[in-house]
């Protein structure tokens, strides 16, 4: 199983890279993503970080580790050139901080986001049909958090993306320990929405996917 979005002590985690990966593996994830929170503020300094870790994460580990960022409260015209430097840094997984109904996000930043060429839209709030539709467009992962507050639009975010067939991800959003959990919590997060067994199966093979993508294009 896998989980992309993790954030470590490089931004607003409490954990290092390593922990975060060691405390997913003793869980049975296969993968992860550290996604630590990026602006043109500490761009060059998160991205070197992760790249670095992530090249020095040993081949034989039982949990591979993909290096990533988290876009976060960006102006909106900022997100198509981060994207575009973020991948050509070498940066695998890039997830933008949708428009969660927790705290103040611009307004249009989904919008935005999803042109950019994000991979995932974290916690996206009442995100639009329209921008649902965008995203099922470009294949772009809508997600579904298990993170207190951006949780609550949970149920809008998976019954858009089932009615108009947008893909769906599973994310913790961790920044503590607390907020690393089971496998099974996080799938029973899933029937909680009404998401059958099968739905569920079908989001991580979709995943699966993606992640087999990502190490063809190395």
């Amino acid at each position: 199983m896998y989980n992309l979005h993790t954030h470590s002590l490089l931004s607003d985690g409490d954990l290092l890279p390593s922990e975060i990966a060691v405390r997913y593996a003793a869980l049975g994830y296969k993968a992860i993503a550290i996604t630590d929170h990026v602006d043109y503020s500490n761009f060059e300094f998160v991205i070197k970080s992760i790249l670095q870790f992530t090249k020095h994460w040993p081949k034989k580990s039982p949990i591979k580790v993909f290096p990533g960022v988290e876009f976060t409260h960006l102006p909106l015209d900022q997100f198509k050139p981060l994207v575009q430097l973020a991948r050509k840094k070498g940066i695998k997984i890039i997830v933008a901080h949708g428009e969660t109904s927790a705290e103040p996000v611009i307004k249009g930043t989904n919008i935005a986001a999803l042109k950019a060429g994000i991979d995932i839209l974290a916690h996206p709030g009442l995100i639009t049909k329209d921008e649902v539709m965008f995203a099922r467009s470009k294949n772009i992962f809508l997600e579904i958090t298990t993170r207190k507050g951006h949780s609550n639009t949970n149920q809008h975010v998976a019954k858009l993306a089932l009615e108009l067939g947008a893909k769906l991800i599973l994310n913790h959003d961790s920044h503590q320990p607390q907020d690393i959990i089971s496998i099974e919590e996080t799938k029973e997060v899933g029937r909680r929405l009404g998401l059958s067994n099968t739905q569920i199966s079908s989001i991580y093979k979709d995943v699966e996917g993606f992640l087999k993508k990502v190490l063809d294009n190395k």
